[in-house]
């Protein structure tokens, strides 16, 4: 849970990196929406594990934070955060309740996807 936590929030401050960079105004509203809206996912998901299991401590992430390069370059990091959701997920604990919080983050995640792939 710290890496999959860690990662969610490393990759908000990553959008906003990326927002604050980008020279389309498209893709700076999708980022925006994307790091405005995962802050209280992830709230949501550390509360309700935290309440069932243990504090969530040693928070790890995986990657570093990068300047904005191109278009391209921002959707490629949103489908590894994707891939990396999925895969993560497996290996968290399967509660009803959770499995519907990492919903809810693969959903804000494949929504943001859309917006910066064909609302340009």
């Amino acid at each position: 849970m710290n890496e999959y936590l860690g990662t969610l929030m490393q990759s908000r401050t990553q959008a906003h990196i990326f927002h604050l960079q980008s020279d389309s105004y498209e893709s700076h509203k999708a980022l925006q929406k994307y790091y405005e809206d995962i802050v209280d996912i992830i709230d949501e998901v550390a509360e309700g594990y935290q309440g069932k299991y243990e504090i969530v401590t040693d928070y790890k992430m995986v990657g570093t934070l990068s300047n904005f390069e191109s278009d391209e370059q921002v959707i490629k990091y949103f489908e590894t955060l994707a891939r990396f959701c999925e895969l993560k997920r497996e290996k968290l604990p399967q509660d009803s309740y959770l499995k519907n919080l990492y919903d809810n983050i693969d959903s804000l995640i494949r929504k943001t996807l859309y917006k910066l792939k064909y609302l340009r």
